[in-house]
């Protein structure tokens, strides 16, 4: 089967790539912040991440419970794979910074108390 343009799935997808990737660069900018010691400024980049890994997640769930529902007949598609694997990923790497912000913020403070 090839795919068209507007197929719905190939959409959805391609929402899930789009947004995991402006996650993960909110993510970036997040750590770059934190290498700067602008931690306010990494929380903040790490709120527009978590937005947008929302929305990815957001989007991969309403496709799966489309197709639950019976309304939504997702083919085997390997787009759809790769988004979903691009969202787990950014979602493991959303989770790490967050943590590597907490341990650098902490370990700063302590240097400077």
């Amino acid at each position: 089967m090839m795919f068209k343009d507007d197929d719905k799935v190939v959409q959805v997808a391609m929402q899930i790539v789009i947004s995991a990737g402006d996650a993960r660069n909110a993510a970036g900018k997040a750590l770059d912040c934190v290498a700067a010691f602008d931690f306010a400024g990494a929380k903040e980049h790490m709120e527009e991440a978590n937005n947008h890994i929302c929305a990815a997640h957001n989007a991969q769930t309403e496709m799966i419970q489309s197709e639950i529902a019976g309304t939504e007949t997702i083919q085997p598609s390997l787009l759809f794979n790769h988004a979903q694997d691009t969202l787990m990923t950014v979602m493991s790497e959303i989770h790490l910074s967050e943590k590597m912000i907490q341990v650098f913020e902490s370990f700063y403070n302590k240097m400077n108390a």
